[in-house]
């Protein structure tokens, strides 16, 4: 088994798009009006919006971290901030961690928290 889709709830599609287009660096595709999915390797970030798709309830953020690795944490850290990104809990900036990772911590607009980690430095353990 392998995990293919990540669902982003968000509360306005157009602005998710927007956002994390601008910081992943690509624009993703609309699938449905409330549905906006960007390609991360051989997952699906999908931003979900069920008021645009025409569901009868709000979503809440999500409570943990979504952790995604990039080739370059300092084009994704001023794409961020760019995009408006809000403070997480964890100190701002790039920081390397007691564990190896080089990373950052962020809100998104709707206030769900992420964190960018660089890929040469993400810690997997076997």
């Amino acid at each position: 088994m392998k995990i293919f889709r990540i669902l982003v709830p968000v509360s306005d599609i157009e602005r998710a798009a927007a956002f994390y287009g601008k910081v992943l660096g690509a624009p993703g595709q609309r699938i449905t009006p409330g549905r906006h999915y960007f390609f991360c390797g051989e997952v699906i970030l999908a931003c979900f919006d069920p008021r645009a798709d025409g569901d009868n309830f709000d979503t809440r953020p999500n409570p943990e971290h979504l952790y995604i690795a990039t080739g370059d944490l300092e084009g994704a850290y001023a794409r961020a901030n760019e995009a408006g990104a809000g403070p997480d809990r964890m100190p701002p900036g790039i920081q390397s961690r007691p564990w190896g990772e080089r990373s950052f911590y962020i809100r998104d607009p709707f206030g769900n928290p992420l964190c960018f980690v660089d890929e040469k430095t993400a810690f997997r353990s076997h």
